[in-house]
């Protein structure tokens, strides 16, 4: 009898060790942030930008603003709002003058685990003009992290598909399981973002129409960026979810990029993350929560500004 209660104290105690342990481990690599480096924000570096303002063209500094466009002489983007397979898709048309002005941010400006932010949060503090959500980088613990010019995860993924942003504003789509992510970044990559799959290369829709992310809806809210031709990119977002606005399958999605004109687009995160912001307004309707529209923190944002 005793024997009998003895063994199962013992039980008892390891499945509450058990319980225990799993419980921390879920909560270590979905609850718990772990901040591995921070970044400097774009309004922390005001001042040390003052200085290059004086040596920028009268017109960079004199910006003309309506509600739908934006233009400074560095940066021309124009809003346009299209309807397209039972969906309200916001497109922004973006012209630079350098490719400096296209951006990649952290939330809460630290790169690590667990850490999010609205994407409209992390665009506010970094003064940005027009910003979409990136790749949810912090969702995942593989997959080329390079922002800014800063490798940060050179971990691999199979098959992933990235988008890689050149230091001259150039996009190309990659595997990375054909190259390293330091190979790319001695050859002039500046930005690597890993969600994917690319939608649009060489002028060509590289998706078929039963493709998906995961198992992603057909019907989506989507994210897209895309360019088309030197220093001229497109930021796409769909709604979706909505009696309003059903939202879009990768091959729509792929073939609206196309019919912009683009040379080359990419996927990013999409579902509740889609979101773009304009002159510190979302524009769009973001969907979380069963229909509920909020914005979806995120791990990062791509920006212009």
């Amino acid at each position: 009898m005793k024997k009998n209660l003895k063994k199962r104290v013992w039980e008892v105690l390891f499945y509450l060790i058990l319980t225990a342990f799993t419980a921390y481990v879920a909560l270590d690599t979905f609850v718990i942030t772990h901040v591995y480096q921070s970044v400097e924000s774009e309004s922390n570096t005001t001042t040390a930008k003052a200085a290059t303002i004086s040596s920028m063209s009268t017109s960079s500094l004199s910006a003309t603003s309506a509600e739908d466009s934006y233009s400074d002489g560095n940066i021309t983007i124009k809003i346009t709002e299209e309807h397209v397979d039972d969906t309200t898709v916001y497109v922004a048309d973006v012209t630079l003058a350098s490719a400096d002005s296209l951006k990649t941010a952290f939330a809460q400006n630290a790169y690590g685990q667990n850490l999010t932010e609205t994407t409209s949060e992390t665009a506010s503090e970094n003064n940005a003009i027009l910003a979409i959500n990136g790749d949810y980088y912090g969702a995942q613990r593989s997959g080329y992290v390079l922002r800014n010019g800063i490798l940060y995860r050179d971990t691999a993924e199979e098959k992933q598909e990235d988008l890689v942003i050149g230091t001259d504003g150039s996009f190309k789509i990659i595997n990375e399981s054909d190259v390293p992510a330091s190979e790319l970044l001695e050859d002039g990559a500046e930005q690597i973002l890993s969600f994917g799959p690319g939608l649009v290369s060489n002028g060509n829709v590289t998706v078929t129409e039963g493709e998906e992310v995961g198992k992603a809806k057909v019907s989506n809210p989507r994210t897209a960026i895309g360019i088309i031709d030197d220093l001229h990119y497109v930021f796409v977002v769909s709604d979706g979810r909505t009696n309003e606005s059903t939202g879009l399958s990768l091959y729509q999605l792929a073939e609206f990029m196309d019919g912009l004109g683009v040379e080359t687009a990419y996927n990013l995160d999409g579902g509740g993350s889609s979101t773009m912001y304009f002159k510190g307004t979302v524009i769009n309707n973001p969907t979380t929560g069963g229909g509920k529209i909020s914005e979806r923190k995120v791990s990062d944002i791509v920006y212009i500004g």
